[in-house]
């Protein structure tokens, strides 16, 4: 797909949880859409596991290491490496992302280890130690918390969301597998047409049993790869 002459890329920001099979196939849309020209993509941290958190249950940050939120530790380290989020910090979160977001929802592998993740950073080319530095420098959770809490204040409720300049938040669009090129153009068209329009909150389709197949055919590797049992608490 060309780049898109003569376009200002809408700045975007894109908060995500790598455990969220939704969010990294959204991921790979936008990554579609700003590769040709149309967004500037910020990554940031919202947890899954803080937001579905069960009453009476630690918060991630109260464990040794947490699955989703460990990971997004690394992501905070790898982010200083690129000279943080007021820098513009994004390509080696982005590329993290990508390869723990391959790992786990295209190959059903388990990257939500520690030991996982160095194999990722290793992969990558990086100093798979930066995984023990993120896990000993607590310095990483306020990172991630930071993200968090101004994703939550934005009016986020799950991921994956979109910040766009208006100031609003829009968790999705839920695709699977994600569209490229020209449909990808097309649903970039339609997230931008609906922050134009005041007030408008919700469009949703309903899934029929075709849908449920197929989503569940989309998200069998994640669904082999997960040790954990799923949590997702009602949008507001």
């Amino acid at each position: 797909m060309a780049y898109r002459v003569g376009v200002t890329p809408t700045p975007v920001e894109f908060f995500f949880d790598i455990m969220c099979p939704y969010s990294y196939q959204t991921a790979r849309w936008i990554t579609d859409v700003r590769d040709q020209g149309l967004v500037r993509v910020t990554w940031s941290f919202a947890s899954l596991e803080e937001i579905n958190r069960e009453p009476g249950k630690k918060h991630p940050w109260e464990r040794p290491w947490s699955f989703g939120f460990g990971m997004l530790r690394v992501a905070a380290r790898l982010r200083r490496e690129d000279g943080g989020p007021t820098a513009g910090g994004n390509d080696l979160v982005e590329r993290y992302y990508a390869t723990a977001g391959r790992w786990l929802h295209e190959e059903g592998r388990k990257p939500h280890t520690p030991e996982a993740s160095a194999d990722i950073l290793e992969e990558l080319g990086l100093d798979p130690g930066l995984v023990a530095e993120a896990i000993e420098d607590p310095t990483t959770i306020d990172d991630v918390r930071a993200d968090h809490d101004r994703a939550m204040a934005t009016g986020v409720f799950g991921v994956p969301a979109l910040l766009l300049p208006s100031g609003r938040a829009w968790f999705g669009p839920a695709v699977a597998p994600a569209p490229t090129g020209e449909e990808a153009a097309a649903l970039w068209a339609i997230v931008e047409a609906s922050d134009r329009i005041p007030h408008f909150y919700e469009l949703k389709l309903g899934k029929t049993d075709e849908d449920l197949t197929h989503i569940a055919r989309t998200f069998r590797p994640y669904l082999e790869g997960r040790d954990w049992r799923s949590v997702e608490r009602p949008a507001p």
